[in-house]
């Protein structure tokens, strides 16, 4: 698990262009299985550590945001390196430009940023195989059963 006085993380694209801070513990870390997540990482999931925006600073570059369309039908928007064009955190519109689902991977390396919930397993690659450490469910959850009483509070503190 990592620590509170592990931070700040750094963190950023492939080619170096932009680097960013993030400020504090994530509220909470999904790994995504939907088929969504994976046409859009080219991978199997995305990792995304939830923080409020304003604990993300970038130190280096700028990012280029755009949306993209989603499952839900709302969108996401991306922040992305303009030179490489890594993805390095989302908004999504349920908490709007608040909260930042930091892609876990643009950390540099020993960040001990785990998945606390695999989310949308229904749809995840046969071959991913999952334990009984951390929650898993076929769709989404209930946050207000499953995140940290501090996790909530910030998340309350911050849509507000």
């Amino acid at each position: 698990m990592v620590e509170q006085n592990q931070f700040p993380l750094h963190g950023g694209c492939a080619c170096g262009h932009v680097h960013y801070a993030l400020h504090s513990a994530p509220l909470f870390t999904h790994c995504c299985h939907c088929t969504w997540c994976q046409r859009e990482t080219g991978s199997a999931f995305a990792l995304n550590a939830m923080v409020e925006t304003d604990r993300v600073t970038l130190s280096k570059g700028a990012v280029e945001v755009g949306l993209i369309p989603s499952a839900s039908g709302k969108g996401q928007t991306i922040a992305r390196c303009p030179s490489c064009c890594v993805a390095l955190w989302s908004h999504y519109p349920g908490a709007g430009n608040t909260i930042a689902f930091v892609r876990v991977g643009t950390l540099d390396a020993d960040h001990g940023i785990a998945p606390d919930i695999h989310i949308f397993t229904s749809t995840k690659q046969p071959w991913v195989v999952l334990n009984d450490d951390v929650p898993v469910f076929a769709q989404y959850y209930d946050r207000t059963e499953l995140w940290p009483e501090a996790s909530l509070e910030r998340l309350r503190t911050a849509l507000h």
